[in-house]
């Protein structure tokens, strides 16, 4: 579904972004352009990131295995 209408920014766009370690709406801001048009779609991105948070966490854990050596 398509969040910021001005920059056409998906919420899979925004999910991915979190992924990539952008939490805030600022760092959101700066690397995909979401929230830089008219504004409104700024609480909507910052729900979608903090409900990205816990399965991020778990996903970039490495995996969670015995270190190897």
């Amino acid at each position: 579904m398509i969040v910021c209408l001005c920059k056409g920014i998906s919420d899979r766009r925004l999910r991915e972004e979190a992924r990539r370690g952008h939490r805030t709406v600022a760092q959101v801001r700066r690397s995909c352009g979401a929230c830089t048009g008219c504004g409104a779609c700024v609480r909507q991105v910052a729900e979608i990131l903090r409900g990205a948070g816990p399965a991020v966490a778990a996903r970039s854990d490495g995996g969670g295995g015995p270190a190897a050596g």
